[in-house]
């Protein structure tokens, strides 16, 4: 079966730090640009980051660059998102996604075929 599972979400203080991790199985996310996407609750889901099948290329939306950092261990088959400095408007249900191509469009993968189920991140003190 062909699933992405984030993990690594949870409840953290503003101005802290948490990694999220996007796992593949049942088929290789070594071709294909991941992207971290999150939606906040009564909000549209949004872009947050994607990575080329390479991981030479990195972008990142404008409210979260220079704090969260997207990588990828290919020989592990999964995708990261480290998140520094986290702020209360951070709270979100973040998601990867598999794209159908090698790059990325900006910060989304183009042509996304796969998502992951979501994991919680909740910034509060």
């Amino acid at each position: 079966q062909l699933q992405l599972v984030e993990s690594g979400g949870g409840l953290v203080q503003p101005g802290g730090s948490v990694r999220l991790s996007c796992a593949a199985s049942g088929f290789t996310l070594a071709h294909s640009a991941i992207g971290w996407f999150r939606q906040a609750p009564g909000k549209e889901r949004e872009g947050v980051s994607c990575i080329s099948s390479s991981g030479g290329t990195t972008n990142y939306a404008d409210s979260v660059k220079g704090r969260f950092t997207i990588s990828r261990d290919n020989a592990k088959n999964t995708v990261y998102l480290q998140m520094n400095n986290l702020k209360p408007d951070d709270t979100a249900i973040y998601y990867c996604a598999k794209g159908g191509y090698y790059y990325c469009a900006g910060y989304v993968p183009r042509d996304i075929g796969s998502w992951g189920q979501g994991t919680q991140v909740t910034v509060s003190s």
